[in-house]
């Protein structure tokens, strides 16, 4: 019975994993007009680059406006970006896998990676997606009116993967649920310092005055 289970999984998750492959084939060797191009092109704003811009500006927003709600979207977004970052490059130096463009014309091959620098076998999982959701997410915590557009433009640059032949259907699932995963644990060492934070500052409050020899510092002689 527990064998016959197996097995009957093993042959599902092969029988998806080539439905994955033949359908992102299939999306890569459309033809895309102009607006599908331009999508693109616009999709290329989830980049490493420009996200770590946007949740520098963020924050740099917040702090000259001195709104504590911008200031904490700015780093939360900022945090959860580099938790992403740091995970999917991991994931990259450790697994091979084609990119689609490439795997049409000469095979789709998984395997364990050597952290080789060939961007072709870089497709799993998808860095792009996993920065904008997990930027994307970072600000719907703060503000939901504010986080939806840019959780569109998240779900915009994960559907744009498998069509520009940059990464699989399963890429992308992956590379979403890496941001998802990184926003929280994000909130979560944020909760952590800022508790830490406040802590350290009531300890140096209720901290009594230094004495420097019998008087307290600061403290006026007598005449």
């Amino acid at each position: 019975m527990g064998k016959s289970t197996t097995d009957g999984a093993k042959k599902v998750v092969k029988a998806m994993a080539r439905e994955d492959v033949k359908r992102t084939h299939r999306a890569t060797r459309q033809h895309d007009g102009p607006v599908l191009r331009a999508a693109g092109k616009a999709s290329e704003l989830a980049d490493q680059p420009p996200l770590i811009a946007l949740s520098t500006a963020t924050m740099v927003a917040g702090m000259v406006l001195r709104h504590p709600a911008v200031l904490r979207a700015g780093t939360r977004m900022l945090a959860s970006h580099l938790i992403a970052t740091g995970i999917k490059t991991v994931l990259k130096s450790g697994i091979d896998r084609t990119r689609p463009a490439r795997a049409v014309k000469e095979g789709h091959r998984i395997g364990k990676g050597d952290g080789a620098d060939d961007s072709s076998l870089n497709s799993f999982p998808s860095g792009h997606t996993a920065g904008a959701v997990a930027v994307a997410q970072a600000v719907a915590h703060e503000s939901t009116a504010a986080g939806l557009p840019l959780q569109a433009a998240a779900i915009g640059v994960a559907a744009m993967q498998p069509r520009r032949g940059k990464h699989y259907v399963s890429d992308v699932v992956a590379g979403a649920a890496i941001g998802w995963a990184s926003e929280r644990a994000a909130g979560a060492l944020l909760r952590i310092a800022g508790a830490g934070a406040a802590a350290a500052l009531a300890r140096w409050r209720e901290a009594p005055a230094v004495v420097v020899s019998g008087r307290a510092a600061g403290a006026t002689p007598p005449d």
